[in-house]
């Protein structure tokens, strides 16, 4: 086994974007991310909004000499962090196979691997003794964190929540739990399940968006009313979310006997 010069061991997790990681090890080693982030040779500088500030699903590829310095810094054999860490392996025409320095090149989370979000903190104090901010590739159906009731939400949005809180919206959490029996009936119906959930998706915000005269209404405005109760300084951005999530805990089904 190979032993790496690492004065402490900082395991990634699973589906962790590489550039997630490396700022968990500058704070555990009790330094600011761009001073570790020296440590690699970067082609190109990290990607940011429009109307300034750094992205948080910005994400990084790195050859094998930065790999190598990676897993030195991290104390983690690079065979865990190629299975842990979806970028581990992705190249590019700007990255030249031939140079042996840790060279880096930063790219947009979703254009590596997939969609990315906000990671629960709770579960990364759980999983490594400090609650940090963790950014991790996790499919859409995925996002509800059912131990600590949370709805983890895109990292690629400029806005400041990381989550919304469903502690009083236990159906949310139940309608993750049921997906995995969703996705079975909607392959023996012939339908990708990540077309399923677009649809369920889609569907639940047009109804957001028409939802007029609410004095006839009585579950979705319940379900925000709940909503809003944990994150009422944020109610104006947390409600499309809030009644998509509400809304796709019943709309998985029919969509599937749809398609």
């Amino acid at each position: 086994m190979t032993r790496y010069p690492s004065l402490l061991r900082i395991a990634p997790l699973l589906g962790e974007t590489t550039s997630s990681l490396i700022c968990r090890i500058a704070c555990r080693y009790g330094m600011e991310a761009k001073v570790l982030r020296a440590c690699w040779k970067w082609r190109n500088y990290p990607p940011g909004h429009e109307g300034g500030g750094a992205r948080a699903d910005a994400e990084v590829l790195l050859l094998a000499a930065g790999r190598r310095r990676l897993a030195g810094l991290c104390g983690v054999e690079e065979g865990v962090l190629a299975r842990a860490l979806p970028s581990w392996g992705e190249g590019d025409a700007k990255l030249r196979a031939e140079d042996d320095d840790p060279v880096g090149l930063w790219r947009v989370g979703g254009a590596v691997a997939g969609p990315v979000a906000f990671g629960c903190r709770l579960c990364t104090a759980r999983r490594t003794g400090q609650g940090l901010l963790a950014v991790r590739d996790v499919p859409r159906w995925e996002r509800v964190c059912g131990r600590h009731g949370r709805w983890l939400l895109d990292a690629d949005a400029n806005q400041p929540l990381e989550h919304l809180d469903l502690r009083g919206l236990p159906e949310v959490v139940a309608a993750q739990r049921r997906w995995a029996s969703v996705s079975r009936r909607a392959v023996r119906a012939g339908a990708e399940p990540e077309r399923v959930l677009a649809l369920a998706r889609a569907v639940v915000a047009r109804w957001w968006e028409q939802a007029y005269g609410w004095e006839r209404e009585t579950v979705w405005p319940q379900r925000l009313h709940l909503g809003a109760v944990f994150q009422p300084e944020s109610v104006p951005s947390a409600v499309p979310s809030i009644n998509c999530s509400c809304g796709l805990a019943n709309g998985h089904s029919w969509v599937v006997r749809g398609c």
